[in-house]
């Protein structure tokens, strides 16, 4: 969450830039955001009971001025778009595990990316399953890479890798349904 806040605050985006929190859960790193400055954020998730616990979080917080809805992303309404920054802080990761259909939800969840996400926007991506080079190849289709952001390193067996992967994509482009067939 911190690595994500001071790429952002770094990076100057602006305190009104809309942000989307993909798969919000508790809704912890929307009120980090709220502290931080940020007013146009919002939260999203499949879980009702999530959404219900990120209000009481935000509620007890004081901030009213967060958007959190019920919606899953894979099947998003038509009321979720146009975001300057979408984040990501494990929901790909839990769609990746999914046992039905694993590489058909990854294509809908880069296709869901493509629609809510503004041209030249920002997707941050934290995923503990999957490597640079495999995100990098996942998302191919209208994102590249802008910033790899630096995560702890660990040694094993005489050969050194991260157990995270942590990084920022720019969507270059908008595309069809059809180069998802």
């Amino acid at each position: 969450m911190t690595r994500l806040i001071k790429w952002m605050i770094k990076q100057k985006i602006p305190l009104d830039a809309s942000i989307l929190d993909i798969g919000t859960g508790n809704g912890v790193f929307l009120v980090e955001l709220a502290k931080c400055g940020f007013s146009n954020i919002t939260g999203i998730d499949y879980s009702p009971s999530a959404i219900q616990l990120s209000k009481s979080v935000t509620t007890r917080e004081g901030l009213c001025n967060i958007e959190l809805k019920v919606e899953d992303f894979l099947n998003l309404s038509n009321k979720v778009s146009g975001f300057h920054i979408c984040v990501d802080k494990g929901t790909f990761d839990a769609i990746s595990l999914s046992p039905d259909d694993s590489l058909g939800k990854r294509k809908q969840y880069v296709k869901s990316l493509s629609r809510v996400l503004k041209r030249k926007g920002f997707f941050l991506i934290t995923s503990c399953n999957w490597t640079k080079e495999e995100l990098l190849n996942e998302f191919s289709e209208g994102f590249e890479l802008y910033e790899e952001l630096p995560t702890p390193k660990f040694s094993f067996g005489g050969r050194s890798g991260n157990s995270v992967a942590v990084l920022v994509l720019q969507k270059t482009r908008d595309f069809s349904s059809e180069q998802f067939s």
